[in-house]
């Protein structure tokens, strides 16, 4: 394969900012993500570490016209009405050029999502929130660890809905500890009462460094059978597109025309910038990850870009990535994307994977490039695998 590949055809400014505030009012067990228990941080410190990197971050690379914005963490909603202000007006600051039609979206815990707090997010831009419910069962939610009941739920909800909030998301997990069927079936039934636009649906993955880890590795993790598993993410499909919402990726339900817009530049394999405490960011076939912890990353930020370690990616590997990400949406890889990022047939660079899985059924041939099949998107992990090391042809 020659050097020359061609950078991607967009390799104008990324149109969509990550930006991540790590604090939590405890630490979810299940949870693996670069996050701290607020008591006691230096949050005010931590927001303006956050400025310094998007005043360095512009400088290098100044945005143009930004699509979406997504805050995640940690739980950046537990940050106060004051501290929320001052963070939203510093992201207006940098990133000034926003569409028309730019979506805004902030990772929420129902637990910390009061009037007053949400008034000053929609005031300060945040036009879409993401709420992590993650059951309808209190025994559930505490055994996994989180601080909120089903009533902080619908309270929550309703308090957005009154500022004016409405594009809405709600996170269900499924194959927790101790869940059954009929306890999703039930979940599903009460997310749906809701009526939102949005829904994404996980399968819980124990990740190490957390306490399932622990337990389970001390087999003390009553978890649900794989058959069973596997009957509540069949359950959770069938349920969903019976109430008109469209998979268009395999944890993600939407209403027609409402799926994350944000979610899309990574599957799409898009460049974004990344920015605070453990963020990862792709600009210009270059991705970067930042330090981790909040006192090295504020020390950091002091001197310059926060990172823990930037490399460009070979085109090797970003092709696989286009694959593996892009076959996460259930609309598929579009070949004339791929050609027009690298300069290259999609079909010459994945022949042999792309017979394989066409042959076992589990992906299927579209107008414009592959998508999975029915029986694809139950093993989804199986066949972005095939793609890894697999490229076939030199250009």
């Amino acid at each position: 394969m020659t050097a020359s590949i061609q950078k991607h055809e967009h390799s104008s400014a990324p149109q969509a900012v990550y930006l991540h505030i790590p604090f939590c009012t405890n630490k979810c067990f299940y949870c693996d993500f670069n996050s701290y228990v607020l008591k006691d941080q230096p949050v005010m410190e931590y927001l303006y570490a956050l400025e310094r990197e998007m005043e360095h971050t512009v400088k290098l690379h100044p945005p143009g016209e930004i699509k979406t914005i997504f805050v995640g963490g940690g739980t950046p909603t537990t940050l106060n009405p004051k501290e929320m202000e001052y963070f939203l007006k510093s992201v207006r600051t940098y990133f000034p050029n926003w569409a028309e039609d730019i979506e805004f979206s902030m990772e929420a815990n129902p637990g910390t999502t009061d009037f007053e707090k949400l008034s000053v997010m929609k005031e300060g831009g945040v036009n879409r929130l993401s709420f992590g419910v993650q059951a309808f069962q209190n025994e559930l939610l505490t055994g996994i660890g989180r601080i909120h009941s089903t009533d902080d739920v619908y309270r929550s909800l309703e308090n957005a809905r009154k500022v004016g909030l409405d594009n809405l998301s709600i996170d269900l997990m499924f194959g927790l500890p101790n869940q059954t069927v009929e306890m999703l079936h039930e979940s599903v039934s009460r997310a749906l009462e809701l009526e939102l636009p949005h829904y994404s649906i996980y399968s819980l993955k124990v990740e190490e460094n957390t306490l399932f880890h622990t337990l389970y590795q001390k087999n003390q993790l009553p978890l649900p059978h794989e058959d069973d598993e596997l009957e509540m993410y069949l359950l959770l499909m069938r349920r969903m597109k019976e109430a008109g919402y469209e998979q268009y990726e395999i944890s993600n339900f939407a209403k027609p025309g409402l799926g994350s817009k944000h979610n899309m530049t990574y599957w799409r394999n898009e460049d974004y910038y990344g920015l605070g405490a453990g963020a990862h960011g792709y600009v210009g076939r270059e991705r970067h990850m930042n330090i981790k912890g909040i006192n090295p990353y504020v020390e950091a930020s002091r001197n310059g870009l926060p990172r823990l370690d930037s490399f460009e990616v070979p085109a090797a590997e970003a092709m696989e990535d286009f694959l593996m990400v892009g076959l996460r949406m259930l609309e598929g890889v579009s070949k004339s994307r791929f050609e027009a990022q690298f300069g290259q047939a999609l079909e010459d660079t994945f022949t042999a994977p792309l017979g394989k899985m066409l042959n076992a059924g589990l992906i299927e041939s579209i107008e414009d490039g592959y998508r999975l099949s029915e029986r694809g998107i139950l093993f989804g992990n199986d066949v972005f695998a095939e793609f890894i090391g697999s490229i076939t042809v030199n250009s």
